[in-house]
C-alpha cells in the first residue's frame, strides 16, 4: 500500500499547505472530487463577482439621474458576461496540468473516505469504483462545504439550482424570466442582486425575521428596504412544498408566525439556505476526528483536530466561511506543521472581515453592537450617513433618501475598535482600514529600550509602529480591490538594501 508524508484533502486553500510540503521534497497526495481550485475559484466568490459587476453598473445607471446624468442600458450581453466568468473557472484546468507534472505528488480525482486511522480510500465520482488506497503520516482536511438543502416536500422531483450546479451544468443560456431564491444570507443576497438587475423577476424567501442575519439589524433593514425596490422579499416565510406545472415551479410557503400558507411560482428555484460540512462524506469519525453538533470538524487554536497529525482548515471547520480566512489559516497551518514546535501560532479571529456584494454593498469586521454587549464590553457606538459628507452628496445621496448608506462603529471605553459595519457604495473598501487598525495593536513586541536616542519615542516603544506589518498580518477581503494595495507588500524588492536573508513573497 502507498504511504505519503502529507495528504491534503481539497484543492482550494489546501493547495497552499501542499505547496510547502512539495517544496520540502515530501512525498505528497492530493484528493479532490471536483474541479481544482476549490469553492472560491470554481463555484463561489470569484465567478460570482464577474456577474456582480455588470449588475452594479446597471443599478448605478439607474441612480445616475439623481446627479444629472442619464444612461440607457441598451443591451446586456449575457454571452460575453458568461465567457468572462468561465475564463476564471477554467483556470482549474491549468492548475491540474501543472500539478500533474510534479514528481513528488500523486493527484487522486475522486471522493476520499477514511477507512481507519491515517488510512484512506478514494472512489471515482462517476463510477464509484475504488481508484486509490493509501496511508498518510499527516493529513490536512480542507474539504470545504456544500449547499444545505432544507427539507421541502417534492423539491428533488421539482428540481432546483445551487451555487455548485449553477457554475456547472445548470448555468442558464440567458437570465431566467423569474426566479425564487430560498435563503437570505450572503449567496442569496448576491444572486438576488445579480438577477434582479438583469431583468429577472426575483422573489427572495427567508424563514428568519431578517435578511443577512450576521449583520447589524439596521444593516439588514436597510438592505431589505432597498431590495424591495427591485424584487419581492418575504421574510418569516418557510418553504414547505414544491411542484412543477406547465414549465413553472411552484413553492408553497408557510408564514412562520401565523402558519398561513401561500403559493409563489417562477421559472427556476435557487436554494441558498446555508452551508453544510463535507466531513460526513469523509467518514472522519473512523480516524478519531470529532465533529460538533452541526457536523463541522472541531479544531483547536492551532488548527489541530482531536486526532494527532490531522489538521483542518477553511470552510470544513465551520469558522467564518471566507477564502481570505481560509488563506490565513493555511499559512498558520503550514507553520504549525513544518515549523519548530516552539514557534506554533494560534489562530486569531477577532478581526475577520467580509463583504456582501449586494446592492447596496455591505462591509463588516469584528463584533456587532449586540455581540459586544454580550461579551461584556462597555461600548460607544457611532453612526454616520453618506449624505453627511461632501463626497456622499456629490454621489447623489441626500438626507432621508432610502438609499443613503451609513457607517456604524462599535468602540470600547478605551477607544479600541471592536467592530465596523458599512452599507452603501464601496463598503468593502471603506471597512478594510478598520481591519488594519484592529490588527495594529497585536503586532508590537516591546524591544530592548537601549535604542539610539535619535529613534522617535513611538518607534522605540513599538518598532512596528508605522510599518506595514499590521497590513501584512491582516486578512484582506476577497475578492475586493483592497487586495491591490494589501498584496502590493508581497512584491517588495530591495532598491539600495543589501539582502542577506530569504525574502518570502506573501499573499494572503
Amino acid at each position: 500500500m502507498e504511504s505519503y508524508d502529507l495528504v491534503v484533502i481539497g484543492s482550494g486553500v489546501g493547495l497552499n499547505v501542499l505547496n510547502y510540503g512539495l517544496q520540502m521534497g515530501l512525498n505528497c497526495a492530493l484528493v479532490e472530487d471536483t474541479k481544482l481550485g476549490g469553492t472560491c475559484l470554481t463555484r463561489g466568490c470569484i465567478p460570482s463577482k464577474v456577474l456582480v459587476h455588470p449588475a452594479d453598473l446597471i443599478r448605478e445607471a439607474e441612480h445616475a439621474p439623481k446627479v444629472g446624468v442619464k444612461f440607457e442600458v441598451s443591451d446586456v450581453n449575457w454571452g460575453l458576461i458568461a465567457k468572462r466568468m468561465w475564463s476564471q473557472i477554467d483556470e482549474s484546468k491549468e492548475m491540474e496540468k501543472g500539478l500533474s507534472e510534479v514528481s513528488n505528488l500523486r493527484l487522486y480525482k475522486g471522493v476520499g473516505e477514511f477507512i481507519d486511522e491515517y488510512e484512506m480510500k478514494v472512489k471515482s465520482v462517476k463510477s464509484g469504483e475504488e481508484i486509490g488506497h493509501f496511508k498518510g503520516k499527516r493529513f490536512v482536511i480542507a474539504s470545504g462545504a456544500r449547499s444545505f438543502i432544507p427539507p421541502i416536500e417534492g423539491i428533488e422531483e421539482t428540481g432546483f439550482i445551487t451555487n455548485e450546479n449553477f457554475f456547472g451544468d445548470k448555468f442558464p443560456e440567458k437570465p431566467w424570466e423569474s426566479l425564487i431564491i430560498i435563503g437570505g444570507g450572503v449567496i442569496a443576497a448576491e444572486f438576488a442582486h445579480i438577477f434582479s438587475a438583469l431583468g429577472t423577476d426575483v422573489t427572495i424567501v427567508e424563514m428568519l425575521p431578517r435578511l443577512v442575519m450576521t449583520e447589524e439589524p439596521e444593516v439588514s433593514q436597510f438592505l431589505e428596504t432597498n431590495f424591495k425596490k427591485y424584487m419581492k422579499v418575504l421574510v418569516n416565510h418557510k418553504a414547505i412544498r414544491a411542484k412543477s406545472k406547465r414549465k413553472m415551479k411552484i413553492i408553497t410557503l408557510q408564514n412562520v408566525n401565523t402558519q398561513e400558507e401561500i403559493e409563489i411560482k417562477a421559472q427556476e428555484i435557487f436554494i441558498a439556505a446555508g452551508r453544510r460540512s463535507n466531513a460526513d462524506l469523509l467518514q472522519v469519525q473512523k480516524t478519531g476526528v470529532e465533529t460538533n453538533g452541526k457536523g463541522w470538524i472541531k479544531t483547536n487554536e492551532f488548527l489541530e483536530t482531536t486526532k494527532e497529525n490531522i489538521w483542518c482548515i477553511g470552510d470544513a471547520n465551520g469558522i467564518y466561511q471566507f477564502r481570505h480566512k481560509a488563506n490565513y489559516e493555511s499559512e498558520l497551518c503550514a507553520n504549525n506543521i513544518f515549523g519548530p514546535p516552539e514557534d506554533k501560532k494560534k489562530a486569531d479571529y477577532s478581526a475577520v472581515p467580509w463583504a456582501i456584494f449586494s446592492y447596496p454593498q455591505i462591509g463588516h469586521v469584528g463584533m456587532t453592537e449586540k455581540e459586544a454587549l454580550e461579551n461584556g464590553h462597555e461600548i460607544y457606538v457611532a453612526t454616520k450617513n453618506y449624505s453627511s459628507v461632501a463626497k456622499g452628496f456629490a454621489m447623489g445621496y441626500e438626507k432621508g433618501d432610502v438609499d443613503d448608506g451609513f457607517v456604524k462603529l462599535v468602540v470600547d471605553k478605551s477607544y479600541r475598535i471592536l467592530g465596523a459595519h458599512v452599507i452603501g457604495p464601496h463598503a468593502a473598501v471603506l471597512v478594510q482600514p478598520f481591519v488594519y487598525l484592529m490588527n495594529a495593536g497585536f503586532t508590537c513586541e516591546l524591544p530592548d529600550m537601549k535604542e539610539e536616542p535619535d529613534i522617535p519615542k513611538l518607534a522605540r516603544a513599538c518598532p512596528e509602529s508605522g510599518s506595514f506589518m499590521p497590513i501584512y498580518k491582516s486578512m484582506v477581503i476577497h475578492p475586493s480591490l483592497n487586495e491591490v494595495t494589501g498584496w502590493a507588500i508581497g512584491s517588495l524588492r530591495p532598491v539600495n538594501i543589501k539582502m542577506d536573508h530569504y525574502h518570502h513573497e506573501h499573499n494572503h
